[in-house]
Order: structure tokens, then C-alpha cells, then sequence
């Protein structure tokens, strides 16, 4: 199933989005002026085939996962927070479920990894890979075959959210201790200092930032993850709602559905994602800059900006349903805006 998803990936048509500035260039303003606006219409455009989608119907999809790295003291939270708020999703009291109802968005919460058994809980969807990860500090964070089923799960949920008829889509995770193998990612791929790239998380002190850091330096070096190999790198130092955002993105990539990339852990499931397939990025929008400092690097890494850049941190596809009103402006904008023909406006300057 994934090289075969993988396989089916395209690159945008070039020619569709200069046809999509032929018309924004058009639009009752000053070429350019409403900047990141336009760059997004054009990239929608083209992702929907030389088509502006006239309405969206929109959804956030949550991994939830333990990690067994937390066992180094690298969250000052306890892992059983993680299937609290997993509950706490459910009843459409957390974060994303506010500002979901706000954007008129869908919550898909995923089970591919929470340590806890939640028997017949309505509206959880259970992918369970296995009750988390192992402590990557001591032995890799799961197996291959794990890592293949976490990235599946995320495929199986981009394919139900594609037969639902979702044509906007957001990512979003919740994990005790997902900023660690997060930033163990992003130094494997990226190549930059931990020192740049470790941040804080949840709110560790001093103390717990330095451990954090040996913590994960030490892991590389036992484990020595290959660069450019997504599964080794997510097996060995990775999580099971990693793997699962990196599935979520290949699949709907392939489908041509955009995918609004959340957060400093959402980013670290891209950049999975980009190892498989370069083409991945034509097809994602970056929410938002996080206020993770290891998120500027990433940005500076993959060349891309941020829909926003709030300071936000938490997680759990927030920053994808406040993304979604900016996404929906620019199409609102390509689709209602006047052109100087039909507003009888004059193109021409003193």
C-alpha cells in the first residue's frame, strides 16, 4: 500500500498556476497586494486541477500515542495525560475541538498508540500499533513493520476522510513527550545542532532541557539513524502518530487533498513524508509557526512560510483550524473579487 500510494504522487502542473495568476494579476487591486493571499489561491488552484473549490468541507484528523522515551524524564507530565486528553477530545473540550467548531470543521481523534485500553469509546477510531513506543534511548522506538503499520493507519485515514468527501484537511497529534522524538527527527534529517533545534516542550526547566538533549544526542549515536531512510529514522527514533501524519499527508497527496501541516510535531510526520516523496510539499499549506524554537529551523530547512505565526504550542491541530479561515479567504478572494473588465476599472497608471 505505501509505495503504491507513494508511486501515484505527482508533481502541481506549473502551467496551472501561472493560468491562476492570470487572474489573480487581474483582480480589482495593485499586482501583489495582498501577498501570501495569492500565493495560496494559485497553489489551491492548481492542486484542484485548474479548479477553485467553492466551498470546503473540512476536517482535522488527531493521533493519539505514548511514548516510552518519557521514562528519561523528558516531559515534566506523566504519560497518562495522553489518554486524559484523548478523552478530553472526545467530549469537545480541548483546544482543537473549539477552534474546529469555530471553522465549521470535523475532529477524526486516532488511536494508533495511547498506553490504555479504552474499550467501546464512541467516536474514537482505534489503529492501535501497539501500547507506545519503546524508550529510544535503550533500543529503537519500534520495529520496521511497526513503523510501515503506523504509516498505514495515517493512509487509512486519508483515504476515509477522502471518501467522505473532505477537500481540506488538517493535521494533529497529542503524545506525553512527542517534542523529543520530534526534535530527534528533525536533527537526523535536517543536520543542525540539538542546541538550535531543542526546545522546551510542555514547559521543561532548565535541568530537563539539558537532559533532553543528551538524551536524544545519545540516541543518535547508539542508533545512527540513515539520513535519507524515513522508515529506519522513524523506527529508531520516532513515534507511532509520526508515522501516522506522514501516511495522512502521502495519502491525501495522492488524492490531490489539501493537507494543512499543524505544528513542530506535525512537521516532523512532513518531513517522513518528504523522504518518500519530494512531491508531498506541492500539496501541503505550514499552519502556523510554532513557538518550538527547533520550528524556525525546519522553515528555514524546507523553504517554506507559515499560514500564521501566533507563538502558539499546543498541538493537536489548532493551528490547522485557524489556518483554514486564511486558506478559505484566499479562495474567496480568486473566486468574488472583481476584475478591472467587469468593475469597468481602469488598468492604467499616471
Amino acid at each position: 500500500m505505501i509505495e503504491d500510494i507513494i508511486r501515484s504522487i505527482t508533481p502541481l502542473d506549473d502551467n496551472l498556476i501561472k493560468k491562476a495568476y492570470e487572474r489573480i494579476d487581474n483582480l480589482t487591486k495593485p499586482k501583489g497586494s495582498l501577498g501570501r493571499l495569492e500565493e495560496i489561491a494559485g497553489k489551491l488552484y492548481a492542486i484542484n486541477d485548474g479548479r477553485m473549490p467553492v466551498s470546503f468541507k473540512k476536517a482535522v484528523v488527531v493521533f493519539a500515542s505514548d511514548h516510552g522515551i518519557t521514562a528519561q524524564n523528558v516531559s515534566p507530565y506523566p504519560n497518562y495525560v495522553t489518554y486524559q486528553m484523548v478523552y478530553n477530545f472526545l467530549s469537545g473540550g480541548a483546544g482543537i475541538n473549539v477552534f474546529a467548531r469555530h471553522s465549521r470543521s470535523d475532529v477524526f481523534v486516532v488511536d494508533v498508540g495511547v498506553d490504555y485500553n479504552f474499550g467501546e469509546t464512541n467516536r474514537l477510531i482505534v489503529k492501535k500499533v501497539a501500547k507506545g513506543t519503546k524508550d529510544f534511548s535503550k533500543e529503537p522506538a519500534m520495529t520496521i513493520e511497526e513503523a510501515k503499520k503506523s504509516i498505514v493507519a495515517g493512509m487509512e485515514m486519508g483515504e476515509e476522510v477522502y471518501k467522505r468527501g473532505y477537500n481540506l484537511v488538517g493535521t494533529g497529534e497529542m503524545g506525553i513527550g512527542n517534542t523529543t522524538p520530534s526534535t530527534a527527527i528533525m536533527s537526523v534529517i535536517t543536520g543542525v545542532s540539538l542546541d538550535l533545534l531543542t526546545g522546551r516542550g510542555a514547559g521543561l526547566d532548565d535541568d530537563g532541557l539539558k537532559r533532553k538533549k543528551e538524551v536524544i544526542e545519545k540516541a543518535i549515536i547508539l542508533h545512527k539513524p540513515v539520513k535519507n531512510d524515513p522508515l529506519d529514522i522513524l523506527s529508531k527514533v520516532g513515534g507511532f502518530e509520526i508515522g501516522a501524519i506522514a501516511g495522512l499527508i502521502l495519502y491525501c497527496s495522492s488524492k490531490k487533498i489539501p493537507v494543512v501541516v499543524d505544528g513542530f510535531i506535525s512537521s516532523a510526520g512532513f518531513l517522513i513524508s518528504y523522504l518518500f516523496s519530494k512531491d508531498v510539499k506541492d500539496y501541503v499549506f505550514f499552519a502556523h509557526r510554532s513557538n518550538e524554537q527547533g520550528h524556525r529551523v525546519f522553515f528555514d530547512f524546507i523553504g517554506e512560510k507559515p499560514v500564521l505565526d501566533l507563538d502558539m504550542r499546543l498541538g493537536e491541530g489548532t493551528g490547522s483550524a485557524l489556518a483554514f479561515f486564511i486558506i478559505e479567504a484566499s479562495a474567496k478572494m480568486f473566486l468574488e473579487m472583481a476584475t478591472f473588465e467587469s468593475a469597468n476599472i481602469s488598468r492604467e497608471m499616471k
